[in-house]
């Protein structure tokens, strides 16, 4: 899993790089063209990424024109994000280009094969996930250093 994983990365990497972007970047990205106007906070914990590295990436992607901060109406201390006009053929694009690597990535598979697959590693997550949310804090905080 490490192995394909990685060159996934690399694959997509490469890519996403001759149009400008990080991976990171496109998924801060593709996470404001699923939500609508969420905070910084709440796309750094959907990204599983501290506050200021997002931060850095939002004023990256600010800078290009692709995402704008609002203040919230309802908390002046509270930034939304938003993505702009010139952001969504970006994203269309890098979209494109996952869709590409996962049908290449999974092209020996058949049709059963790839249900097979999504069923199993929906299992390994989810069980992942259970485990997670059930150990002690102080435990996950020490296996993640």
């Amino acid at each position: 899993m490490h192995d394909i994983a990685r060159q996934s990365r690399y694959w997509f990497d490469a890519r996403a790089r001759s149009r400008g972007l990080t991976r990171a970047q496109w998924r801060v990205l593709l996470c404001l063209d699923r939500s609508d106007g969420p905070t910084q906070s709440e796309v750094a914990e959907m990204l599983d990424v501290e506050r200021i590295t997002l931060c850095r990436m939002v004023d990256r992607l600010s800078e290009g024109g692709l995402v704008e901060r609002r203040a919230d109406p309802a908390d002046r201390r509270v930034w939304r994000l938003y993505l702009t006009d010139k952001a969504a053929p970006l994203v269309e694009e890098l979209t494109d280009i996952a869709n590409e690597m996962e049908n290449n990535l999974l092209a020996p598979l058949d049709a059963r094969q790839r249900e097979t697959l999504t069923d199993l590693l929906t299992i390994v997550r989810d069980h992942f996930r259970e485990q997670d949310e059930r150990s002690d804090p102080p435990l996950v905080a020490e296996h993640r250093q």
